[in-house]
């Protein structure tokens, strides 16, 4: 545990964030198309074709802040469109830094990305230790559906812990306990499909977290595609000591 917490993270959009520790500042899952230029999350071929939602809204269903982007290295959770898309392909610089599950590497590189770094357990970046973390997108077979994803801990002077698209399940839990972080960010929004459970954290999941560590614990991926159907103030009226950025919004630790 940090005695003196450096860390800070800013909310762009959904789970586009940038997190800094000390001097070093790394973007994560980027998105960064234009309001309405995605199509509903079910138009998406890497979502399963038997699944609908409760609306066809385009995505995203807000703009972009405006928002310095400016970054050391970028780290992408998983590659489904709503955390690195179209966009985000094209404007990144191709020889940054680029920390992905091993699983998507291949992807990547084949993208034009020259500097792609896989993070099998940990790796070290700019005096940052890097450790990728299990998730679990959704319950069941319909996890297993949606494919692999990852969070990531980001542990210098102080450590920040970005869980992905993942519920609360044992290896959140775990991954708290492990490395007891100063600050927590969550992916929330309850997203579901009409089928099955959510697939994304919601009150509940937010609740057992925030019993779960003393860290400071912030929620985004709200309000900004179309099968999230969790808001922000749903949220806000349903927890405790949980801050729910804007979009563009920077928070720090309050942890000492």
């Amino acid at each position: 545990m940090a005695t003196d917490t450096n860390i800070s993270v800013q909310l762009v959009r959904h789970a586009t964030v940038l997190v800094t520790i000390n001097d070093t500042t790394v973007l994560v899952d980027p998105m960064f198309a234009p309001q309405g230029e995605m199509p509903t999350v079910t138009d998406n071929p890497a979502v399963p074709e038997f699944l609908t939602t409760a609306n066809q809204r385009r995505n995203p269903l807000v703009p972009m802040p405006d928002v310095d982007l400016s970054h050391d290295a970028v780290a992408v959770t998983h590659r489904h469109a709503d955390h690195f898309d179209e966009a985000a392909k094209s404007e990144l610089e191709a020889d940054v830094p680029l920390f992905c599950q091993p699983e998507e590497t291949e992807a990547f590189t084949d993208e034009g990305f020259t500097d792609v770094q896989p993070v099998d357990d940990q790796i070290s970046f700019d005096g940052v230790t890097i450790h990728r973390t299990p998730g679990r997108h959704g319950h069941g077979e319909l996890a297993e559906g949606m494919g692999p994803v990852s969070g990531f801990v980001f542990e210098a002077d102080a450590t920040l812990y970005t869980a992905g698209d993942a519920i609360w399940y044992d290896a959140v839990e775990r991954t708290l306990d492990q490395f007891d972080p100063d600050m927590v960010v969550l992916n929330g929004g309850e997203a579901q499909f009409e089928q099955g459970d959510p697939i994304t954290m919601g009150v509940e999941d937010i609740n057992a977290v925030r019993n779960a560590t003393d860290a400071t614990v912030a929620v985004v991926h709200m309000e900004a595609i179309n099968h999230c159907l969790l808001s922000r103030d749903e949220l806000r009226s349903g927890t405790e000591d949980v801050l729910v950025p804007e979009d563009g919004e920077q928070l720090t630790s309050s942890r000492a």
